[in-house]
């Protein structure tokens, strides 16, 4: 599955791209963004390790190489620079929705019951994440 195949890249990609933010972070809420986004690439990481097992599980070779993955993903990365709190939970909040949308696309064409549940299950989160962020952000 193709889309499965880009949202395994998407996790990845998504994980480098959530540590560029909690490395580079700064200002007042450093802190709490610092830490919330650690929290955010734990979860990706899981999600990736969980996405690739499921392939394998059913006899699909999960990508594995970073060529693969750039070659897939639309994931932009970030430069080496300070961001602030706002703007590091605002780039945070549209990797997250783009995951959301995702996933629930491979959950409408899911074909069977453990791909379909996996997928309900990262959207459940990706939810949370985006009610955290977006009251974070008002």
């Amino acid at each position: 599955m193709k889309k499965l195949d880009i949202y395994l890249a998407d996790l990845l990609v998504g994980n480098v791209k959530l540590h560029n933010l909690h490395w580079n972070v700064v200002g007042l809420t450093f802190k709490a963004v610092h830490e919330y986004l650690e929290d955010l690439y734990d979860s990706f990481f899981e999600k990736y390790d969980e996405v690739a097992e499921y392939q394998k599980q059913v006899g699909v070779y999960p990508k594995s190489s970073v060529k693969e993955y750039m070659n897939l993903t639309k994931i932009e990365e970030l430069g080496d620079n300070d961001i602030s709190s706002k703007d590091a939970l605002a780039v945070a909040l549209d990797l997250i929705k783009h995951m959301k949308d995702s996933a629930l696309k491979i959950q409408a064409e899911a074909d069977d019951f453990v791909l379909s549940n996996m997928m309900e299950d990262h959207v459940i989160e990706y939810n949370k994440a985006i009610w955290f962020m977006e009251s974070m952000l008002k």
